[in-house]
Parts: structure tokens; C-alpha cells; sequence
């Protein structure tokens, strides 16, 4: 795992994207333009500049439709660069946030596909 990634856990409770998503995030003394990494229907992973702790209620706001949600810092990764990787969760499930369509929930990364593929089912 590189330095910057953040580790998660192998199971998950809703298909994760990546994307580089525009997104501001505002916290109780700052406001700061970033990008998503990843999104999820429960949250997702941003760089910050600005100095947030685990627990910390933030709001990210989608500056396409300007709708704003609030979120729950839960992990820190390691800074690079002077960002660091923020995973951020919704209080409650919220995939139209992003307005990106997900994959069906038996979409295959491509490193599934090819262990999938080398291992092919007995007929």
C-alpha cells in the first residue's frame, strides 16, 4: 500500500467509484476547493489541505447542483504533499449526491475479472 492510501476494509457496503470529483468542503474555520478520489453511496475519500480529526462534522457541497451535505470525518490517511487523504461517511446513505450512475453490485474490478477468468468454472 502506498503512503498516501488509506486502508480499507475488503468488504463493502455499497460500490465504490473513482472519481475525480470538484467538491468544497467546509468545516467550522475553513472552506477549501479539492476533488473526490473515491465516492460511495455512504461517503467518500478526499484531499484536504486544511486540518480536520476523526469524528469532525464537515460539509462538502457538489459545486454542479450546489447541494450540501454534512459528513462525518471516520479516517485519516498519511499526508503527501501537504494533503491528506480524508475517507468522509453520510449520517444516512446518499448515492444521488454525486449525480453519477454506480456499477450493479456484481460489477468486477478488473484485478476480480482476471482472477475470475483463471479460474473458470467446471462445466
Amino acid at each position: 500500500m502506498g503512503e498516501s492510501e488509506v486502508q480499507v476494509a475488503s468488504s463493502r457496503r455499497s460500490q465504490r467509484v473513482q472519481i475525480a470529483m470538484p467538491v468544497i468542503v467546509r468545516g467550522a474555520d475553513f472552506q477549501k476547493e479539492t476533488s473526490t478520489v473515491t465516492v460511495n453511496a455512504h461517503g467518500g475519500l478526499v484531499m484536504l489541505i486544511a486540518k480536520v480529526a476523526r469524528g469532525d462534522l464537515i460539509w462538502l457541497m457538489n459545486p454542479k447542483t450546489a447541494e450540501e451535505l454534512p459528513f462525518r470525518v471516520v479516517l485519516l490517511g498519511n499526508p503527501k504533499d501537504g494533503k491528506t487523504p480524508v475517507a468522509v461517511e453520510f449520517s444516512e446513505p446518499s448515492p444521488v449526491f454525486w449525480k453519477i450512475s454506480f456499477p450493479p453490485k456484481d460489477w468486477h474490478t478488473s484485478a476480480e475479472r482476471k482472477r475470475l477468468d483463471s479460474n473458470p468454472l467446471p462445466k
